[in-house]
């Protein structure tokens, strides 16, 4: 299963106190409390209502792979989830025969056999059994999926008419739209262009796409046509030393904002604490290592989507990024985007005590 190799690597990240001793007991306990905390919202939902979760793929390192289990509540109190199956992965990703069997021995019926289901997992229950609907999912999304914390998901509650809403945290799940803050397109924009052409984008039913490279173009004061594009997609923005790229996934919809802080560093339990801490200490996104390269990503849903979600995704991700990078680099070595003769030997005798501060952004 996905969770055997990605669990170990990451539970380190995940560390928020330096003296603990059980570590995986923490985690266990933020999967229980997740899987409390959906068991505890589904009877409370009206008809039609959808509940979204899905696994960071930038956070988790999963790729172009998203992993996500949808929810909706049906009249009479029956509700209905669907989950991810391989026709929804691409190569590389997809599960083998013994994740399939476990999703079945979770109580997942084969793409296909629940009505409506398509190329996903079904599963028909009822708001009485919500408990073990949200211990069902909380282990698909855990030992199947291989989230490794909660804290890895990011989640979205919609009525019919997709107009989110607004219920208590799902534990250390992040409720997207909650990062929307007090930014306004007039706070971004003094001259009134910026409000009008995304105000015109909104109104228009346009790809999900077009729609992210207008509010980008604009925030950097170019045209679409002008954007730094790469091979995959990803549009790139450069934030003095660090690079942010802004990627585009469709199924389901999600806007990830990313950056590769450093690459080439020693990844060290001492790295991971100073990861967790910040991440801790940032009013979005997360930050976390993969292999030998460090990431910050904040994720933003693509249903309903929002221009001011996305605003605020870039601006704190170009900021945190180009302050981040010297910092770490500084204290962990390794390479900056833009960083020339920069080496990836992790200086000495870094102290616990060292002032961690990263500025406005965290």
């Amino acid at each position: 299963m996905m969770a055997e190799n990605t669990a170990d690597q990451s539970d380190s990240v995940l560390l928020d106190d330096p003296t603990t001793a059980d570590l995986r007991a923490k985690v266990t306990e933020a999967w229980r409390e997740f899987a409390g905390a959906l068991g505890a919202l589904l009877p409370t939902l009206p008809d039609g209502a959808h509940v979204d979760i899905t696994l960071d793929p930038t956070a988790s390192g999963t790729g172009t792979a998203v992993y996500s289990v949808s929810m909706r509540v049906l009249a009479d109190g029956v509700v209905e989830a669907l989950a991810v199956g391989n026709a929804g992965l691409p190569e590389g990703y997809r599960m083998n025969r013994s994740s399939v069997a476990d999703l079945v021995a979770l109580g997942w019926s084969p793409p296909g056999v629940l009505p409506d289901s398509g190329d996903s997992f079904g599963l028909r229950s009822n708001t009485a059994a919500a408990k073990q609907v949200g211990a069902i999912v909380s282990r698909t999304l855990r030992d199947v999926y291989g989230a490794p914390h909660p804290a890895f998901l990011v989640y979205l509650v919609h009525d019919g008419a997709d107009e989110p809403i607004e219920t208590a945290p799902l534990g250390t799940a992040r409720h997207e739209p909650s990062i929307s803050g007090e930014l306004s397109l007039d706070d971004l924009d003094e001259d009134g262009v910026l409000s009008e052409a995304l105000a015109s984008a909104a109104d228009e039913v346009i790809p999900l796409e077009e729609r992210v490279r207008t509010v980008v173009a604009t925030m950097s004061k170019t045209t679409v046509d002008q954007l730094q594009v790469d091979n995959d997609g990803d549009i790139g923005i450069r934030a003095g030393s660090a690079m942010v790229f802004v990627r585009v996934r469709d199924n389901p919809p999600l806007v990830d904002v990313f950056s590769p802080i450093l690459t080439e560093v020693e990844p060290t339990e001492q790295l991971y604490m100073k990861l967790s801490e910040l991440t801790n200490r940032m009013p979005i996104g997360r930050l976390y290592c993969a292999q030998d390269t460090v990431w910050a990503s904040i994720p933003v849903f693509g249903r309903n989507f929002q221009a001011t979600h996305l605003m605020l995704a870039v601006q704190v991700m170009t900021g945190l990024a180009d302050e981040l990078d010297d910092r770490l680099h500084g204290e962990f070595g390794g390479k900056r985007f833009f960083g020339e003769g920069d080496k990836p030997v992790p200086p000495k005798g870094t102290k616990e005590g060292d002032d961690h501060r990263t500025g406005m952004y965290l």
